[in-house]
This record gives C-alpha cells, structure tokens and sequence, in this order.
C-alpha cells in the first residue's frame, strides 16, 4: 500500500485526522499535515495564501506515490495535487470539502464570519481565497472517493453532485447527519468507508 497522506481543512489541526489514521495504521505508514500558522502549528514567513501553502505543502510530500485524503480547505490543496501531479496521487479521497468550486452557489452556508470569532489567531488570508478549479477537475485521473454527510451547511450534497459530474469515475458515500466535522467525530464509520476504497 503506498503512504496515507492526511490533509486538515481550516481548522489546520494536525490532530484531525489522528483517530482515523489510528484506525488504517496497517495499511502502511500516514503523514498528518498540519498548516503553518493554524492550530498553534509554527507560522512560514513565506506563506502568505493557498498559492504559497500549496508550494509549501509541495515541499513536504511523501517520496514516492501515495494516497491523499483531504477534509474542507484541505481537498481544495488535495484537487489541485491530483490534477497537477497525477503521476504522485494514487488514490483521492474528498472529505466534506468545495473541491476548488463555488459552495455559495450550490447552498453552501457562508461559514468564515463565525470562524474569525471563533478562532480570531488564524491567517487572514485564507478567509478571501476563492480558488476555481471547476473547469480542471476532468483532469483528475486518481480513483477518487466523495465522503459527504447530507446534514452539513457549509458543503451540501450539491456540492458533492458537481463533483461527481465532474471527476470522472468518482463514487459517493454519504454518511447521515454528520457535521462538517464528521471526519473527526465519526472515525470508525469513516475509517471504515475508507479502507474498503483504499484497499479495493
């Protein structure tokens, strides 16, 4: 099995993926990524937007092919990745994300006002990104896996169906009455839709 690469969304935890990746640890080592400047994880000077993180996370890939599973902001980074370098992506799993395009329009809550008072220490900058990767994402040659719940404000399943017309060959599990968060708070029933795509 090639590595497990784990990427946060906003929230920049390290930690968020630490219960599932606790669960598949014998299907082969897993990178958890946390993002600089996020979560009390140490800030870069050099990174001052997603195009800077992305360049960032560019330079702390596993060696190698691995596979990619990324929550939220994170599957915007995870997109891009498995568009721009397909020949390092085996596998790609999109947890609850926008996937690089417009939730707004497809029902998405606008979620960053009750973000920035919640966590006010976090990056500004990620707060006005607004990353298209519509017109790319029929690019995407890794077996790709949607994770979604149907009972999330901030990536309703119409963002999920776009997906799904666009990447071609993806498939859908929904996990009911999950929050935006479900990849955390529901680790054996995520954990488990996991392994059966990483292993099929």
């Amino acid at each position: 099995m090639p590595p497990l690469l784990f990427l946060p969304g906003a929230g920049g935890r390290s930690s968020f993926w630490k219960p599932v990746a606790d669960r598949l640890r014998d299907l082969g080592p897993s990178m958890l990524i946390g993002w600089p400047g996020f979560a009390g994880e140490p800030e870069d000077p050099s990174v001052h937007g997603l195009e800077d993180l992305y360049r960032w996370l560019l330079g702390r890939l596993p060696g190698g092919p691995f596979a990619l599973v990324a929550q939220s902001m994170g599957g915007v980074l995870a997109a891009r990745l498995a568009i721009e370098h397909p020949e390092r992506v085996r596998r790609l799993a999109l947890v609850a994300t926008s996937g690089g395009v417009d939730i707004r329009s497809l029902g998405g809550a606008d979620w960053r006002a009750e973000y920035r008072a919640s966590l006010p220490d976090v990056p500004n900058w990620f707060l006005s990104d607004r990353s298209d990767l519509t017109e790319r994402l029929g690019s995407i040659r890794a077996p790709t896996l949607l994770l979604w719940s149907d009972a999330d404000p901030v990536s309703p399943l119409p963002v999920s169906e776009l997906l799904l017309a666009r990447i071609p060959g993806s498939r859908r599990e929904i996990v009911e009455g999950g929050t935006h968060a479900f990849g955390e708070e529901r680790p054996d029933e995520v954990a488990a839709l996991l392994r059966a795509f990483l292993v099929a």
